[in-house]
């Protein structure tokens, strides 16, 4: 696996903050607003501890997916030439490396139409995520995260094309586990106080600089597949 997947993965899902919070942080907010009442104790470190709950099974969710993925990838490459295959994957993963990396900066949203792939799956899971809300306990939030991290978004699919380019299930799961921890930060304080962190990650030049970051990985990952053909 290349090292700067990992890198380019955190970056995704730290940067990405502005789709995550568009996509989950309604989500987080009414779990917040709907926590069961707090009689004693500190009530911002009871709602974190229900966050960090829900968040926990949310990241736990595309950790198993990455290794899902990444196991899969594994098995086909008996059917395939191991050399070409590696390399067909290294490519793949190279270009989906510069379109993240486009999307983050925003100079194309391509990435999101991804999201039209996982409508399917999500009518399924949608009806059990549904009865976990209003949160009761914290392991009712640790659930619900779990189902809720399968709702179709654009960034959590190019991550896993990633995760099916690392080739084995523990390089897959570990690029789902560095996104989802990238996500942490942004949907942590969707919950308790996002305007800060929002301004911060959607602020212009903080997008350009990370988007051209994951363009340059993008870029070294397919310079190095090309340069094995020859």
């Amino acid at each position: 696996m290349n090292d700067y997947s990992v890198i380019g993965a955190l970056l995704v899902g730290l940067m990405g903050a502005g789709h995550c919070i568009g996509m989950c942080g309604g989500l987080v907010g009414a779990l917040s607003v709907n926590l069961p009442k707090q009689h004693a104790g500190n009530k911002l470190v009871s709602q974190l501890g229900y966050l960090l709950s829900y968040n926990s099974g949310r990241i736990i969710s595309y950790t198993l997916a990455g290794a899902f993925v990444g196991a899969s990838s594994s098995a086909l490459s008996v059917l395939f030439d191991v050399d070409t295959y590696l390399l067909v994957l290294r490519l793949f993963a190279g270009f989906m490396m510069i379109i993240t990396g486009l999307y983050i900066a925003q100079i194309w949203a391509g990435v999101v139409q991804i999201e039209r792939v996982g409508k399917w799956l999500w009518q399924f899971i949608a009806p059990i995520a549904n009865r976990f809300i209003p949160i009761k306990n914290k392991a009712h939030a640790f659930i619900a995260g779990s189902l809720w991290g399968w709702l179709p978004c654009g960034l959590v699919y190019s991550m896993l094309t990633w995760s099916v380019a690392a080739g084995n299930a523990l390089d897959g799961a570990l690029i789902m586990l560095a996104f989802g921890l990238g996500t942490l930060p942004a949907l942590l304080s969707a919950g308790i106080a996002a305007s800060t962190f929002s301004r911060w990650v959607q602020n212009k030049l903080v997008r350009i600089i990370s988007g051209i970051a994951l363009v340059a990985f993008g870029i070294q990952t397919l310079y190095v597949a090309i340069g094995q053909l020859s």
